[in-house]
């Protein structure tokens, strides 16, 4: 398993289609996933560090969680199937439940704990993005990100869900 982070929620055009955006932690892949409205509205709001005036239902799982005395450890990106990513919350007495990654996602960043992604997912779903060979010590400088940055944009604007399929 990889340890990745999110990177953020994008909208992206023309199919006004969110998707989340992981990135591994030892490494320059990105895994983006398309998800729901509700479920993106859910991780912006959470990374934006808004309190709704009523608990979304992110913010219930979390609560009844804590009422119940359970810990959440982690959350892992477990398949890929259809271009439908599956997750597992794993709670510190071993018990796994199944989920749908956007909201596996939601409940990690309020808890908060380690969003993890199954080697083979990775290796299916993820976009590798490099530093340009000029930088030094593989440093980027602010140039080179904006550049690499402004690539993997327009990768983005022009991939469809149903291109991650085998």
């Amino acid at each position: 398993m990889l340890e990745v982070e999110v990177v953020g929620v994008r909208i992206e055009l023309p199919s006004n289609q969110p998707l989340v955006l992981l990135k591994e932690r030892q490494g320059q892949r990105h895994l983006p996933i398309w998800i729901g409205a509700h479920e993106a509205s859910a991780i912006a709001f959470v990374q934006q560090g808004i309190t709704p005036p009523r608990p979304m239902t992110h913010d219930l799982l979390v609560n009844l969680l804590d009422a119940t005395g359970q810990k959440l450890t982690e959350v892992r990106v477990v398949a890929v199937h259809d271009t439908v990513f599956h997750a597992t919350l794993v709670l510190e007495n071993g018990t796994t439940v199944e989920s749908r990654a956007s909201d596996a996602i939601a409940i990690a960043l309020r808890v908060p704990c380690p969003i993890m992604c199954a080697q083979d997912v990775m290796d299916e779903a993820g976009v590798e993005v490099y530093a340009d060979a000029e930088s030094e010590n593989g440093v980027e400088t602010p140039e080179q990100a904006e550049h690499e940055l402004r690539k993997f944009r327009e990768f983005l604007a022009d991939v469809e869900p149903e291109d991650f399929e085998k």
